[in-house]
Order: structure tokens, then C-alpha cells, then sequence
């Protein structure tokens, strides 16, 4: 059985997707990042980061711990052997999730917490965040070109750590139809979107009531750092 620790946001999105695709079992555990449930012991004894996803293995008798979507996505493809290519594949696959885990991810959520997020309109931040989340975009766009997934000739975690991200274009970049200006990235996306899998990860979590209101208290605990005196 695998426990599967989860808040709603993108990088868990892409574990849960996988996790349905495989059709894994597992358990559910909550971590609800507003109530600032990810720096409980608990929690910080899984992922010393206090960051979700984390994932817990247990099947082999010994619980095996394993933090960071990029390398959750990797060890599960690993230990059921699905969605990693071929082997010829392996440096492409390994390059187009560091790509992700490195670009696409980081930038697009810090162009959201700059947009939506801080205390202040800092022009700047925006531009440079929103700019670099962008040129990603346009990477894969071009990549895309004549290509139905982002590595090989079949669908790998590549295509599934994208998607977790790519689901957020209209938060990131805002509009109507974020995807317009990159039509190779939007037909990618909309074959991905489309998979019967990705219905049932949207709902994993559905049932549980995760705090909705970004008050001190959950400013406080997801962004720490920008209170280093607090108790």
C-alpha cells in the first residue's frame, strides 16, 4: 500500500494522476498546507522540506519514503515499470522532467504568488517570473511540433509531471485561452486533459475539507520564510 500525502495544488496533481493511471493502490492522507499541517513532526519526519507531495511505500515490509513529485513520478514508474519509454528514451525523459521540475513548475508558481499572492503589485517580479514561466512555454511549444507526447512514441511521466502544471495556464498566465498562443502546447494538453485517469486524479481529495481563506494564519504557514521571527 502506498500513503499518499496530498494538498490540491499542481506538483500533487501530478502523483495522483499517476496513481490512477497505474491503478495503484492507496491511501489518502490530507496535509492541509493552510492550517500549516506540513511542518508538524508528523509530516517533517516524511519530507524533511515540509513540502507535499510525499509518498510512503510499504509494500515491500519496509516503508520506503519518497518526497518531491519529480522523484515520486520517477520511483513509481521504476517500481511498476509504466509510462518510462524506451530505453533509448531514458536521457530524453530524464532531461524533459528536470525541465519541468527546474522551469516550467518553479517559474509558473512563483509568477502566481507575485501576481496573486504578495503583499504588493511588484512590476518587476511579475514581468521576470511571468516572462520565464512564458519562454518555457514557448520551448515546449516548439518541441511539440510534429509530436504527440513530449518523449518517445508513448505516453511517460514526462506528459504527466507537464500536465500537473499546465492544468494551471489560466491561474499562471490568466485569460480566457491561456493555450492560444501556442497551439502545439494546447493540442498536447487537450489530448492529455482528455484521458479518463485525469478525471478521477481531479477528484482525489474532493472529499476533504481543505481551508479555503488565505488569512495571516495561512500566509504565515505557507510562506514562513517571510516571517523568520515567528513562533
Amino acid at each position: 500500500m502506498i500513503r499518499f500525502y496530498f494538498h490540491p495544488t499542481p506538483n500533487p496533481a501530478k502523483v495522483a494522476l499517476f496513481l490512477e493511471e497505474a491503478d495503484l493502490q492507496y491511501q489518502l492522507v490530507p496535509v492541509d498546507t493552510r492550517q500549516g499541517e506540513q511542518h508538524e513532526a508528523s509530516f517533517r519526519a516524511i519530507n524533511p522540506n515540509g513540502k507535499l507531495p510525499a509518498i510512503v511505500d510499504t509494500d515491500g515490509g519496509k516503508e520506503i519514503r519518497v518526497f518531491d513529485s519529480t522523484a515520486i513520478l520517477i520511483y513509481l514508474a521504476e517500481k511498476t515499470g509504466r509510462f518510462t519509454g524506451s530505453p533509448a528514451d531514458r536521457g530524453e525523459l530524464l532531461s524533459w522532467l528536470m525541465f519541468i521540475a527546474s522551469g516550467i513548475g518553479p517559474y509558473s508558481g512563483q509568477a502566481v504568488h507575485f501576481q496573486r499572492a504578495a503583499p504588493e503589485q511588484l512590476p518587476y517580479a511579475i514581468n521576470r517570473y511571468r516572462r520565464e514561466a512564458e519562454r518555457h512555454y514557448q520551448v515546449l511549444e516548439q518541441h511539440l511540433v510534429g509530436r504527440t507526447f513530449i518523449v518517445g512514441d508513448s505516453y511517460t511521466i514526462a506528459d504527466i509531471s507537464a500536465w500537473g502544471w499546465l492544468d494551471r495556464a489560466p491561474v499562471v498566465l490568466g485569460g480566457s485561452d491561456p493555450l492560444a498562443p501556442y497551439p502545439n502546447l494546447k493540442r498536447w494538453f487537450q489530448a492529455i486533459d482528455a484521458r479518463p485517469a485525469v478525471a478521477r486524479a481531479r477528484k482525489v481529495g474532493s472529499e476533504h475539507s481543505f481551508k479555503q481563506e488565505m488569512d495571516n494564519d495561512a500566509k504565515r504557514a505557507m510562506f514562513p520564510s517571510n516571517y523568520p521571527n515567528a513562533a
